[in-house]
């Protein structure tokens, strides 16, 4: 059972001082969400107290800015129903997909306290699995780490994508509508401390890439993009090897180990997952104008084809 009160003395600290968090008025706020939530006609949400916490940190304890994430979180699930639909982890697809080990939270934290995330996305055969499939997975897992872990809502993570098989059929899948949602949703929608994004075996395309994600990041997000290519020395001052896998010349497990760990996890909350579908908005509730796909997704015509010339 998680603990998201009993922080650390030093886990307090950094909340206390980085995330304006007062355990004296953290009930208080958490009930002022939840009479909020409960009071949203178009809102079906999780009410417990450890969700709204993790929004409350994610949002520096601002109850505008939390009501805002909660609606846009809600909002881009309904949106998003390929991603966050049908969610059944026993389901064929679905298994082998996370057998892959495409997006995979490491044990531990690194030095500075983060939970580092491994995103591999270019282990899937393009000719039978869809991008939207292979994000579906990530964002099963991705919920799993928030519903479980307590110091990533108040440390943040680290994202280390690897383009080792990185082929151009990958990227045509990655297309710049698919990156503008993705991005949407993390940036906007979930309440992640995303502190640094590190890419490695960037293949020659990455370019096109990389372009694109600064055209959607916010700005303080793009001062913390990192890009290794394949110098893993230069990936070692960021993140210790005590940290990485075996696979990647560190001693934190192997890559087979932390999939199983994650396909098992998952296996285990699939009721949860299967509940959590219902946890959406209905736009035909909203007060107001409804949300549409394009209203959060859409991009300049300029943007919608990739040219990898």
């Amino acid at each position: 059972m998680i603990k998201p009160f009993g922080l650390s003395p030093e886990l307090l600290k950094i909340a206390k001082e980085e995330l304006h968090e007062d355990p004296e008025r953290r009930q208080k706020d958490i009930e002022y969400i939840r009479e909020w939530l409960q009071k949203q006609p178009h809102i079906t949400a999780r009410t417990d107290e450890w969700t709204i916490l993790r929004f409350l940190r994610g949002c520096k304890f601002s109850l505008e800015n939390t009501k805002k994430k909660l609606d846009m979180f809600y909002t881009c699930k309904n949106l998003t129903p390929e991603w966050f639909s049908n969610r059944d982890p026993l389901d064929p697809k679905m298994a082998e997909i996370l057998s892959l080990g495409e997006f995979l939270p490491l044990p531990g934290y690194d030095e500075k306290g983060r939970k580092v995330i491994l995103v591999r996305p270019d282990k899937h055969n393009t000719s039978t699995t869809s991008m939207d499939e292979m994000i579906k997975v990530a964002q099963i897992i991705l919920d799993l780490l928030m519903e479980e872990d307590v110091q990533h809502s108040v440390i943040g993570v680290t994202i280390l994508i690897d383009f080792q098989d990185f082929t151009p059929n990958h990227l045509l899948q990655l297309t710049p509508f698919l990156l503008k949602k993705i991005i949407t949703v993390w940036q906007e929608a979930y309440p992640m401390r995303i502190k640094a994004f590190h890419y490695i075996n960037t293949p020659p395309s990455f370019q096109v890439i990389l372009n694109l994600v600064r055209k959607f990041l916010k700005e303080k997000l793009k001062q913390r993009l990192y890009v290794h290519a394949n110098y893993m020395e230069s990936l070692f001052d960021h993140i210790a090897q005590s940290n990485l896998p075996k696979e990647y010349g560190g001693t934190n497990g192997n890559l087979k180990e932390i999939t199983q760990y994650w396909q098992k996890k998952a296996n285990e909350k699939r009721n949860w997952l299967l509940e959590d579908e219902k946890y959406k908005v209905d736009e035909s509730k909203r007060p107001g104008k409804p949300r549409t796909s394009a209203d959060l997704f859409d991009i300049e015509g300029s943007f919608r084809k990739l040219n990898i010339d």
